[in-house]
């Protein structure tokens, strides 16, 4: 429910709102979070769900904010083509059984941290008015270097199951 009513708080100008639905998501998401392991809550359904709604969370951030000409398009579609890239190459790797984990990398993580510490800039920026000249464009480019070296690690990822799936379905001479 973050995601859209974000999006449509910075769509309607009230940053304000937008920023504090953003802040309240991401701190309910890490309370969550932290309860779900300490107390051993975790569930199948969760662990689908949760980052479902993180990645439409920052979906509709970097496309609101990139229509509102505060996050240059490109980074949104090398923030947005990262997440879609590893969607599809899981999907692949799933249906010829390949043998894939779904576990985050560390430079995954790295780089969804960012996401939220850039959009949660971007949006204090606009809710409070002060400028960012100080950081941007450098902060995008920072993110967008992430971003790639961490597709580049997923694939490296992919690559490896595919081609164990490829030796398992290959009959022997």
């Amino acid at each position: 429910m973050a995601a859209p009513t974000t999006a449509g708080l910075l769509a309607a100008g009230h940053f304000n709102a937008a920023f504090g639905v953003f802040a309240f998501a991401g701190l309910s998401d890490a309370a969550d979070g932290y309860l779900a392991k300490r107390f051993n809550l975790v569930t199948r359904f969760g662990r689908i769900l949760d980052p479902i709604a993180d990645k439409a969370l920052m979906l509709a951030a970097f496309v609101t904010l990139a229509l509102l000409n505060d996050v240059p398009e490109w980074l949104a579609v090398v923030v947005i083509g990262r997440d879609v890239l590893i969607a599809l190459a899981l999907f692949v790797a799933l249906s010829v059984q390949a043998p894939i984990g779904v576990h985050p990398l560390f430079l995954g993580k790295l780089c969804a941290a960012l996401q939220v510490i850039y959009v949660g800039v971007h949006l204090a920026a606009l809710a409070f008015e002060f400028p960012l000249d100080a950081i941007t464009p450098f902060d995008g480019y920072v993110l967008a270097a992430v971003a790639l070296v961490s597709t580049v690690a997923y694939f490296g990822v992919w690559l490896k199951a595919m081609r164990l799936a490829g030796s398992k379905g290959a009959s022997p001479s």
